[in-house]
């Protein structure tokens, strides 16, 4: 008698804690749970919660959701967060993805200025991998563009190596569909990112944008990103990581916020062929 196959395993959708700003952690595992999200993606920010592990590990057992990953601080609004030290932020994210049960850490790539981080960044991103078991998923950024005239604008390296993760040899990458269309990749450039990135895709962030200076992150469908057609190839090979909702609501009432993250998630079910009840 032949082995039974073995079973398709489902892709969980996650909610970042960014989606739901200027609201807490708890804000983002209540808005979770009542939406029917499998999990959450915590950033850590100022916030004395978003970076204490038995606090984390509280809310994840009370509301029953897993945490799947830890943003670290490396955000221009979090360069006070946990020191001045860009490698201990790393570090301490790790711990803390490993005290709560998280499977990722998502890092910016290094700001151009910030020069001693930047050297040997990704050898040191992959030999931390190595030795910690850890996922370190550096995302994908964008040039940044200033404007020189009233129809003329200018791009700026920000990033060092660089903003672009299919010109370095990450191990493991998180793929933001709004940085995407902020750096100006046509759906189709889109789509062969993901294929070449492959089994090193080890995160997908949910968004939408359009092509101009601004990081919008808008619900998936409103922008130019082809934000189905990833899910349906995630799902096709088997992805093994996690799709986390992250969107911009802040400004937006709490009706037109829940609304916003509940249609992202039944987007994302549907296109991941998952019944929109399914948990």
């Amino acid at each position: 008698m032949s082995a039974a196959p073995e079973p398709v395993r489902r892709i969980p959708v996650g909610l970042s804690s960014s989606s739901v700003y200027p609201g807490g952690i708890e804000a983002t595992f209540q808005a979770a749970r009542d939406l029917g999200y499998d999990g959450v993606e915590v950033m850590v920010l100022a916030d004395p919660l978003s970076r204490d592990g038995d606090g984390l590990c509280e809310l994840s057992e009370r509301y029953e959701l897993p945490i799947f990953a830890i943003h670290a601080p490396t955000l221009l609004l979090t360069q006070n967060v946990w020191g001045s030290d860009p490698w201990d932020k790393v570090d301490r994210a790790a711990e803390l993805a490993h005290h709560v049960g998280a499977e990722t850490v998502v890092i910016h790539p290094p700001f151009i200025w910030q020069r001693r981080y930047a050297e040997n960044f990704v050898g040191a991103i992959a030999e931390r991998e190595r030795l910690d078991g850890m996922r370190l998923a550096v995302e994908n950024m964008f040039p940044w563009r200033a404007k020189t005239g009233r129809w003329r604008e200018r791009s700026i390296q920000a990033y060092a190596p660089g903003w672009d993760p299919l010109e370095h040899d990450y191990g493991s990458v998180t793929l933001d569909l709004s940085h995407s269309a902020t750096a100006g990749y046509s759906p189709e450039e889109t789509l062969a990112m993901v294929d070449q990135l492959g089994d090193r895709l080890a995160h997908l962030h949910l968004c939408d944008g359009s092509p101009n200076f601004k990081d919008e992150h808008w619900p998936p469908g409103q922008g130019n990103q082809p934000c189905d057609e990833v899910l349906r190839r995630l799902a096709e090979r088997g992805f093994g990581g996690s799709v986390v909702v992250e969107l911009n609501t802040r400004g937006r009432s709490s009706v037109a916020r829940r609304t916003a993250l509940a249609d992202s998630l039944a987007f994302a079910r549907e296109h991941l062929g998952q019944s929109v009840l399914e948990r």
